[in-house]
C-alpha cells in the first residue's frame, strides 16, 4: 500500500488526512483476513448437528430403509450394478491382508466411522499353504495306514474344521487320495471296493459279467455313448438285470449308437428309481 506526502503549506493537516486514511484501510484489512480465517475454519471442522439436522419425515424414511436393506439386497430384480452402488453408499473402504495361508484378515471401514474385522477363508493350490495343512496331512496319513477308505476319512476330517484346497467347508475324497499316494500308502482290496446294493453292478462287476474290458466301459461314459450318472462316492452303478446287460453287449457289437441308462440310476442307498 502506497501513500503520497504532500508538501508546501498545510503539511499538518495533511498528515492527519493520511494517518486516518492508512487507519482505515489497515482496519479494512484486518477485516478482510478475519473473514477469510472464519471460511477456512468452516470448510475444515465437521458440520455442526444443527447443520446435519433432518426432518421427521426424511428421518423416517431412512430408518425404514435401514430396516428393509437385507430385502433389497437379495431381491432377485436387484441388479449387480444396483448391489455395488449401494455398498459404495455404505462403505468407505476395506482393507485386505492376504496374508501366507488361506486365510485372509479384511476390515470394511463404514462410512460414520464404524468398523467391522472379519476373516476370508481363500482357495489355495495346494495343502501346504492351508493354515492347519500339516496337521491335516499327518491326520490323513495316521488313518489310511489304519486302513480307513478315502471317503471315510474325508467325511472325519471335515468333521474335524479341516478343509481341502479348494474347498473352503469340507475336506474332498481326492484330496484324501492325493496325500495318500504321494506317501506311497496303498488302500487294501477291501478298501476300494464300493459297497452298493446287490442289485446293482460296479463297472468292474460288470465287465466281469460280460468279459469285456473294463477300460472300454469308462471310455464309453468319457465320450458320451453310455450315459449314465456317478454316485457320490464315485462309483458307476449300473442296474443288474437281464435288459441292461444286453444293452451294454449290443453297444459293445455296434449294434446301437448310445446307451442311456440314467433313469434306471440307483440312488446313494443303492436302491433304484425312475
Amino acid at each position: 500500500m502506497t501513500v503520497e506526502l504532500p508538501t508546501g503549506s498545510g503539511k499538518k493537516a495533511n498528515l492527519r488526512e493520511v494517518a486516518a486514511e492508512l487507519e482505515r484501510r489497515w482496519e479494512a484489512a484486518l477485516s478482510e483476513v478475519r473473514a477469510a480465517e472464519d471460511v477456512l475454519a468452516r470448510q475444515a471442522s465437521p458440520q455442526t448437528i444443527a447443520q446435519m439436522a433432518m426432518g421427521k419425515a426424511l428421518h423416517g424414511k431412512v430408518v425404514s430403509l435401514a430396516g428393509r436393506l437385507p430385502q433389497i439386497w437379495t431381491d432377485p430384480a436387484t441388479t449387480d450394478a444396483q448391489r455395488k452402488a449401494l455398498l459404495r453408499c455404505l462403505v468407505d473402504k476395506v482393507v485386505l491382508d492376504r496374508g501366507e495361508h488361506d486365510v485372509a484378515s479384511v476390515r470394511v471401514v463404514w462410512r460414520g466411522g464404524a468398523v467391522t474385522d472379519l476373516e476370508v477363508k481363500m482357495k489355495v493350490n495346494s495343502v501346504a499353504k492351508l493354515t492347519r495343512g500339516v496337521e491335516m496331512r499327518d491326520r490323513v496319513l495316521d488313518l489310511a495306514r489304519g486302513g480307513m477308505p478315502d471317503v471315510k476319512i474325508a467325511t472325519v476330517l471335515t468333521g474335524e474344521g479341516h478343509r481341502s484346497p479348494n474347498c473352503d467347508n469340507k475336506v474332498l475324497p481326492i484330496t484324501v487320495q492325493r496325500i495318500r499316494h504321494a506317501a506311497g500308502i496303498q488302500v487294501s482290496e477291501p478298501g476300494r471296493r464300493w459297497v452298493h446294493d446287490p442289485s446293482s453292478l460296479s463297472a468292474p462287476e460288470l465287465a466281469a459279467r460280460l468279459n469285456i474290458p473294463v477300460n472300454w466301459l469308462y471310455v464309453q461314459i468319457r465320450k458320451q455313448r453310455l450315459l449314465i450318472d456317478r454316485q457320490p462316492n464315485g462309483a458307476f452303478l449300473f442296474q443288474d438285470s437281464p435288459t441292461m446287460l444286453n444293452a451294454v453287449q449290443n453297444l459293445r457289437k455296434h449294434t446301437i449308437n448310445c446307451l442311456d441308462l440314467r433313469i434306471c440310476q440307483p440312488h446313494q442307498g443303492g436302491h433304484q428309481h425312475g
